[in-house]
């Protein structure tokens, strides 16, 4: 049976490395600048995260996972090697690479992430759960725009938080994330589609948030870099087109505090968790208080 690292609320290998001083801890923390450019914007970018020696491990395990028969395929809670609403463009998009490998489990406890997620949060950062998006090079598959919290309504508060990590650079000729600055004070919309239409997000936006949503801003990164958002901020992704892959591993995570508002299994495999109760257990392990 392959190992379900979910087990393991602690690194389980040498990738990653945890501080062994406060002074080590802080060289991790954002400035006092870049905190309110976040709570202004919505978004933080350029967040370096990971090493080069980091990133190629990660790539590795990576690669693994494009084949549907690889070991541990039983643990995710979502598995599509094309989420894309065509045959002609790609979008692999799986959730719960943590449970699978090591690399993609430790790197929730790694410093880089959970620092500055904790100064975004306000609090202790606990795990909800990870994505991988993956577009091959010149047929990838876009990512239509959407609020994350449209789709995690199933806990409560909104107290959630995203980080977007490249494995390759990621730039506008093979599909970068793109913002709408200041959208995550909008409210909520209803959700339109992840992996379909880019314009069908048109049909929900009042005359003043399509004036705003004309204008949104590209979030090119280099390999290992990362970008934060907040859970109401309106993303999305075009098509790669280019001969460069463009993949990328997401950790959304939670203020230590949030809880179930659901009767349903809030990811697919894992015990119910009674509305009113708080997350927490071997699927949604604390990762960072100080």
């Amino acid at each position: 049976m392959p190992t379900d690292y979910s087990q393991i609320h602690e690194l389980a290998g040498d990738l990653f490395t945890l501080p062994k001083s406060a002074g080590e801890w802080d060289r991790y923390r954002l400035t006092d600048e870049q905190v309110t450019f976040f709570r202004e914007q919505g978004y933080l970018a350029g967040i370096r995260i990971l090493t080069d020696e980091q990133i190629e491990k990660l790539r590795g395990e990576l690669t693994q996972f494009f084949d549907s028969q690889h070991d541990g395929r039983d643990l995710w809670y979502e598995y599509h090697t094309n989420e894309s609403a065509s045959p002609d463009t790609v979008l692999f998009h799986a959730l719960g690479a943590w449970r699978l490998r090591p690399g993609f489990h430790d790197i929730l406890w790694h410093p880089a992430f959970t620092v500055p997620a904790s100064q975004l949060l306000e609090g202790a950062v606990r795990f909800w759960h990870d994505q991988l998006f993956c577009k091959p090079a010149k047929h990838g598959g876009v990512v239509a725009w959407h609020q994350d919290y449209s789709y995690w309504t199933r806990t409560q508060p909104m107290a959630h938080l995203t980080c977007w990590i490249g494995l390759d650079d990621s730039r506008k000729d093979n599909g970068c994330l793109h913002y709408v600055p200041k959208s995550h004070l909008w409210p909520l919309l209803p959700i339109t589609g992840l992996a379909g239409d880019m314009h069908a997000i048109r049909e929900v936006l009042s005359p003043e948030q399509w004036e705003q949503f004309q204008h949104p801003v590209a979030i090119e990164l280099k390999a290992g870099e990362a970008s934060f958002h907040h859970p109401q901020l309106v993303h999305g992704s075009f098509e790669n087109k280019c001969d460069r892959p463009r993949r990328a591993t997401v950790i959304n995570v939670v203020r230590d505090g949030v809880s179930s508002q659901s009767d349903q299994p809030l990811l697919s495999g894992v015990p119910v968790v009674p509305p009113g109760q708080t997350l927490d257990g071997q699927f949604f392990p604390l990762l960072y208080q100080r």
